[in-house]
Order: C-alpha cells, then sequence, then structure tokens
C-alpha cells in the first residue's frame, strides 16, 4: 500500500516538472530551428526566403537586412553563392530605420539563446544591408497615403537612425564587411511615396557613409535606374519582377563575394 502511495507521489512530482520542460520546449523551440520557426511570422513560413539555414561550418556566414526589395532577391543571392556563403536574411521585412536596432537585437537574442541545443555561435563575416524605402513613405490610417499622409522618417531622423544603426553594427560583428545598398527608385503614381525621395534618401546616406569609408556602397539605385520600366513588377509600383528581381540577386552576390575575397586576402 505505501508503495502504491509512493508511486502516485512521485507521478504527481514529475507532472509539474514535465509540464516545465514542456513549457520551455515551447518557449526556445530547443533547437536553433524550432527558435527560427517561432521567430518567423506566420505568413512568412511557407516561404523560401525564410527557410531556416543550417550552418556550414566550412563556410562564410552572410546576413541580408532589408524590405521586400531584398526579400524578392533573397532566393536569387543564394543561387548565386550556393556552396560558397551561408546566405542568411532577416526574419521579416526590414521596414524603416528606426526599426533596425530592435528587429536585429531580437533576432540575435533569439538565435544566440544559450537554452538552445544548437545556437548561433557564429560570427558574420558580411552583413549587407538597407533601409531608406519605408522610411521615405507616407502612410494614413497605417496605409499608403502621400496626399494625406505623414512621411514615416523626416531626413534628419533618417539620417541620425543610419548613425546608430552603424555604431549598433560594429559592435555586433566588428570583424564583418558592411554593405550599404542604397535605396531602390520610385516610380511615378506610386501611391504612397513620391518620385525623387528616393535619390534625396541616398544623398543623405552616402553623406553618412563618407565617415565609414570602410563600408563598401552596392548602388542599387543607379544599377536599376536605367533598366526601371523593364523590371517593374506594375505600373505606379515599387517592386520588381523576376528579371528584375533575378538581376538584383546577381548584383548583390557579386557585391557579396567581392568583399569575401578582399576579407581573404587581408
Amino acid at each position: 500500500m505505501n508503495e502504491k502511495l509512493n508511486i502516485k507521489q512521485i507521478f504527481l512530482n514529475v507532472i509539474p516538472l514535465l509540464s516545465a520542460s514542456l513549457l520551455s520546449f515551447i518557449a526556445h523551440g530547443e533547437t536553433a530551428h524550432g527558435a527560427w520557426t517561432e521567430l518567423v511570422a506566420e505568413n512568412f513560413r511557407e516561404r523560401s526566403e525564410f527557410a531556416f539555414v543550417e550552418n556550414n561550418q566550412k563556410l562564410p556566414n552572410v546576413l541580408i537586412y532589408g524590405d521586400s526589395i531584398s526579400i524578392h532577391y533573397t532566393q536569387a543571392v543564394r543561387a548565386e553563392l550556393e556552396g560558397k556563403v551561408n546566405v542568411y536574411r532577416l526574419y521579416l521585412n526590414g521596414g524603416d530605420s528606426k526599426s533596425f536596432i530592435p528587429k536585429m537585437t531580437k533576432m540575435h537574442q533569439t538565435m544566440q539563446d544559450k537554452q538552445l541545443t544548437d545556437a548561433w555561435r557564429f560570427d558574420w563575416d558580411v552583413i549587407h544591408f538597407n533601409v531608406g524605402l519605408h522610411d521615405l513613405k507616407y502612410t494614413h490610417n497605417r496605409k499608403l497615403d502621400k496626399v494625406n499622409g505623414q512621411q514615416i522618417t523626416t531626413l534628419s531622423d533618417y539620417e541620425k537612425n543610419l548613425r546608430a544603426n552603424i555604431q549598433y553594427l560594429k559592435q555586433l560583428a566588428p570583424n564583418a564587411k558592411l554593405i550599404f545598398a542604397t535605396t531602390t527608385p520610385i516610380p511615378e503614381g506610386e501611391p504612397g511615396r513620391v518620385v525623387g525621395d528616393a535619390a534625396k534618401y541616398n544623398e543623405v546616406a552616402l553623406k553618412v557613409m563618407k565617415a565609414h569609408p570602410e563600408i563598401h556602397i552596392n548602388d542599387l539605385y543607379h544599377f536599376i535606374k536605367p533598366n526601371h520600366e523593364k523590371w517593374w513588377a506594375a505600373s505606379r509600383n515599387v517592386h520588381y519582377n523576376p528579371l528584375g528581381r533575378q538581376a538584383q540577386g546577381k548584383e548583390v552576390a557579386k557585391k557579396i563575394y567581392s568583399q569575401l575575397q578582399a576579407q581573404r586576402s587581408l
């Protein structure tokens, strides 16, 4: 009888511990793969751009940070650098410059969590980043509206944010090569953005970058400009068709690989 009571008591004591372990498993995903899946927004989880990247320790590690333009060329970059580089990207749309540090911090805190059995323990070799397209847009009630809306980020605040973002990157990855991509052009009739603003924001960005000559510039604005009409996804749309995405991906891959080669020659 006492033996049965002891077994019952042991069982009752073990259940809460099992529950705690289960909750920990759910919260942390236990593995990096599980943590990444939880991190990625539900509407992005089925997209190949946001698939979990198995780290090959023999290859250099590259991070792409950017908006939907970068999301669309991510797979082309991976195809170009397959077998040569581990190509990661941010777990969601990069958005405006003010959200850069919070998003980067959240991703690294999640994926470097020591409770994960295979947490990110590698360093970044190259970080290719861009913010701007969401800074210069006008919104009203969370919808694109350049007539009634307010611009997300002023030029002066964009400059301040960029300076802060660069300082953050230098602390996060002091040995990484940094590549800043200029903001892509705005087409006529775009509902929430003004034609010519991309050039203005790029001018400010390049002024900031002059204080950091070690940061390489990937001038996607001028790379795209001559082919803009041929590469548009649709009129009045800032996005690009498969031809444009492929071309951008190849250009980004080329810039990344050239910086990796330069790093190896040091």
